[in-house]
């Protein structure tokens, strides 16, 4: 079913992907956004300067936890289709303190569908025959893998290793209840990670390349083995917008990018294009890889994910267009030439001299 995508309520878009989602949406596909986002240390509105000036674009500091008022902003709006984005988001804080993830994330997700629901009953019917609730996870919520298991398909049994994602299951399964349940129009879909522009410098690759170019230590979990199947942003907007646009109500799609990598040969990768794009100066060493620290694995580490994105290629006709190293040369370069939007980020030292980095 190809619907008519005209007003969305974007959750979490001050975020990494909420951010490049909001661009892609607005400026490439010149679709009406409401960007709903409580601006946590990983919510930067500076994120979204370029589309202050467009009409299209809306935001609203809001946590999706406060329901009268995310109930406010749906009648105000009146959304053709809701896209949620926002959570909690990485492993390490989550086992630090989990309850901020069981209340953003569960909590959360539970007043977005309520809100969604009375919103959808009450809506008139060309709105109400367009309407899709498109919750996003991730393919944590599937456990991991061995390096001789087969990916992650739709139908792998749920198996979350860490209170993240063990929230984002929860989440998952609220979605898929409110749709049988009441006949809300829902689809999930689990991607893999995500690495490109304006994510915060807490996961595996921003973390890297700013440690590095400053000089840092590169701290890797473990020996650095554990894998992960990379996807590049933009390419993950595409396959969201083409989920909202002709993904079937009540179905699963896994989203991935088709690279699987350990840790550490990404990690080696980016030191390899910083030596060529911004070779070191500093003479404690000739390469960023004389950086690389290797720490003690952090509790319940999985060792690997992979994503079997067959049925959205199938059924859709969405395909990455990146490669794993164009990607990543496209994001190295970014952070080097975004110096201003680093600035604007309240990090701590205490985030770049963590235990170790992991994906």
């Amino acid at each position: 079913m190809k619907r008519e995508i005209q007003r969305v309520i974007l959750t979490g878009g001050s975020g990494f992907i909420g951010s490049n989602v909001a661009k892609y949406f607005v400026s490439d596909l010149d679709i009406e956004v409401l960007n709903i986002d409580k601006l946590t240390y990983a919510g930067n509105e500076f994120s979204n300067n370029t589309l202050k000036k467009n009409q299209k674009y809306k935001f609203l500091q809001l946590d999706i936890c406060n329901y009268e008022l995310l109930e406010k902003a749906f009648l105000s709006f009146k959304p053709t289709q809701v896209l949620h984005l926002a959570a909690e988001s990485h492993v390490d804080r989550s086992i630090d303190g989990p309850k901020e993830f069981i209340e953003t994330n569960i909590v959360g997700t539970f007043n977005l569908l309520e809100c969604s629901r009375k919103y959808f009953n009450n809506c008139k019917e060309q709105i109400k025959k367009n309407f899709i609730f498109h919750h996003i996870s991730t393919d944590e919520v599937y456990g991991d893998l061995s390096k001789t298991d087969s990916p992650f398909e739709e139908t792998n049994c749920y198996k979350p290793s860490s209170p993240y994602s063990a929230s984002k299951a929860s989440s998952d399964h609220l979605v898929k209840a409110w749709g049988r349940t009441y006949g809300l129009p829902v689809v999930v879909t689990n991607c893999s990670n995500n690495y490109g522009p304006f994510q915060f410098p807490e996961k595996l690759i921003p973390l890297s390349i700013l440690n590095a170019i400053n000089g840092r230590n590169i701290r890797i979990y473990g020996k650095g083995d554990q894998i992960r199947d990379w996807l590049y942003v933009l390419d993950h907007a595409r396959a969201l917008h083409r989920v909202l646009q002709d993904g079937t109500s009540g179905e699963i799609y896994n989203i991935g990018g088709k690279n699987e990598l350990e840790n550490i040969e990404v990690i080696k990768l980016i030191c390899d294009i910083l030596d060529t794009l911004k070779p070191p100066k500093n003479k404690d060493f000739n390469s960023y890889s004389d950086l690389i620290t290797f720490v003690p694995d952090r509790p319940g580490h999985d060792q690997r994910y992979a994503i079997n994105a067959n049925k959205i290629e199938k059924k859709l006709g969405w395909t990455p267009k990146e490669t794993f190293k164009s990607g990543l040369r496209k994001t190295i370069e970014w952070y080097l030439c975004n110096d201003e939007w680093i600035r604007s980020l309240e990090i701590k030292e205490s985030d770049m001299n963590r235990k170790g980095v992991s994906s």
